[in-house]
């Protein structure tokens, strides 16, 4: 038997179970599709390696579906400063949230705690029907309707069908949306540790010519590291013993950062910048990572992927409302055209900030007088922020 929705979404990471909750807000029909277990509530003190930077209105957007509320507040890390500078000290900029009339820029939040807060809201929307430990087999675009078949034998169809199962999406895949792929030649090492001095309202970034070094702050004298280099060299760095990391931590960050007391773990990942070519097909659109992965110096890949959230559900509650085709081109369609603009001036952005500070010596004092200089323009940087902040 089928099992009809308005819009059937495959992928219930922080993106996907955002979509979801912000269409059941909105008393849409909505079927959840995730490969995985429904994600287990936090009830330990140890911080996740996973921390993402949720400025305001990707925090708004978690307010407006109830999951805001969820997250505890000493899981959630507000900070109102940023700071970026480059290794040679000659330019550096700083960004305060006080400088256009706010409390903060957003706060950092481990990702498993922001899925968990969003699976909870989902609880409260009878509208919304999940799907765990399932996949698609099939997928099958009608002139009217969409079909997708999982692995447990269900077949679900729906006037829509969303990919929102990351870098990897086989809806993309299915649809025939190709993708561009950009190979950094780099590693990311992400490294929990315990501070000995409190400065948990900001965060920071120096400019190597490797590759940029981070302070990610979370709560109770507590960072996250982001240390960018080659893979080699980051590989040797994550094979450390605890005692070795903490004191090359201490030796080659900022001595900002203060002492270190304790290293709490350690990961690393490639960076890459993957964009699709198109966002929609027939009865088929993509949302977060599935439609784009921006370098993560600036931080800014889940709030591109909740303002997708944010873009899409705005323009199919308008088509609900209006007894229009949610699958339609005209509403997945500006969908596009809106995002995709936005997010390419973000890939253009991090693209320069990576190219500028790891070439040569002339392009790296280019990036250091270019922050010495945006130092020296209170509306531009009133402009810069605004924009990050999503306002």
């Amino acid at each position: 038997m089928r099992e009809y929705f308005d819009v059937i979404i495959v992928g219930g990471g922080m993106v996907g179970a955002a979509l979801a909750a912000a269409l059941g807000k909105d008393r849409l029909q909505v079927a959840l599709v995730e490969a995985g277990e429904a994600p287990a509530p936090v009830d330990d003190d140890r911080f996740d390696l996973r921390v993402s930077s949720l400025n305001l209105a990707s925090q708004r957007l978690l307010e407006s579906v109830g999951a805001w509320s969820l997250i505890p507040e000493e899981r959630r890390c507000p900070f109102r400063h940023i700071l970026a500078w480059d290794i040679q000290g000659q330019g550096e900029t700083r960004f305060s949230a006080e400088s256009i009339g706010l409390e903060n820029f957003g706060s950092f939040v481990e990702n498993r705690v922001i899925r968990h807060a969003l699976w909870a809201s989902l609880v409260e929307m009878p509208n919304v029907e999940c799907f765990c430990e399932a996949a698609p087999i099939a997928q099958l675009s009608g002139r009217d309707r969409v079909l997708l078949e999982l692995d447990n034998g269900r077949l679900l169809t729906g006037s829509l069908l969303v990919g929102a199962e990351g870098a990897g999406s086989r809806v993309r895949e299915r649809a025939g949306i190709r993708v561009d792929v950009t190979d950094y030649h780099q590693r990311a090492l992400i490294i929990n540790v315990q501070t000995a001095l409190p400065q948990q309202d900001v965060s920071w970034q120096r400019f190597t010519p490797e590759g940029p070094q981070a302070m990610l702050p979370l709560t109770g004298h507590h960072a996250s590291l982001v240390w960018y280099g080659d893979p080699e060299k980051v590989r040797a760095r994550e094979a450390m013993d605890d005692e070795t990391l903490r004191t090359t931590i201490e030796k080659e960050f900022p001595s900002r950062l203060g002492g270190l007391e304790r290293v709490l773990g350690r990961a690393s990942f490639p960076i890459k910048r993957q964009h699709a070519r198109r966002y929609t097909a027939s009865r088929v659109v993509l949302v977060g990572d599935a439609a784009h992965v921006v370098h993560p110096l600036a931080g800014q890949g889940l709030n591109l992927g909740l303002q997708d959230v944010i873009t899409l559900a705005e323009r199919l509650a308008y088509a609900h409302a209006h007894n229009k085709d949610l699958g339609g081109l005209a509403s997945i369609g500006r969908y596009a055209l809106e995002r995709r603009p936005q997010t390419l001036a973000m890939m253009a952005a991090t693209e320069t900030f990576h190219r500028v500070f790891t070439g040569g010596e002339g392009l790296r004092s280019a990036g250091s007088a270019g922050l010495a200089l945006a130092e020296r323009l209170p509306q531009a940087k009133q402009w810069m922020m605004r924009r990050a902040l999503g306002i």
